[in-house]
């Protein structure tokens, strides 16, 4: 079993192997009891949302992660994988301009990412 704060940088790590724009991720364990964390990325387009999130799934695969749901894979807009303490929030940057999830989370402290510029 992994930390939460590993499990993190996992999934940003492997956002940024499909380069991913504009990850932050989210300290939300005091604001909500649906996650300890929010990972959130833009895909620039349908099919890059896709694969950021299917390079996500195969490189937790590796430590035997899977996630507990997954939900809009199929449009490719706004993808979320869901590893109970972590969620990643994958959105074109139309839908995450749209819904600004970062703001809805104002209060949420930013965790620093590794090798996120």
């Amino acid at each position: 079993m992994i930390s939460d704060n590993k499990m993190v940088q996992l999934i940003a790590d492997a956002c940024l192997e499909e380069k991913a724009i504009d990850m932050v991720a989210l300290d939300v364990n005091k604001l909500t009891v649906v996650a300890d964390y929010f990972v959130i990325a833009s895909g620039r387009n349908m099919m890059q949302v896709k694969s950021i999130v299917d390079h996500v799934e195969e490189k937790l695969r590796d430590y035997d992660i899977i996630p507990a749901r997954r939900e809009g894979h199929t449009q490719g807009v706004w993808v979320v994988l869901d590893f109970n303490s972590v969620i990643l929030h994958v959105f074109r940057e139309e839908e995450r301009d749209y819904y600004n999830l970062e703001n809805l989370w104002g209060d949420a402290r930013e965790i620093a990412i590794v090798g996120n510029d």
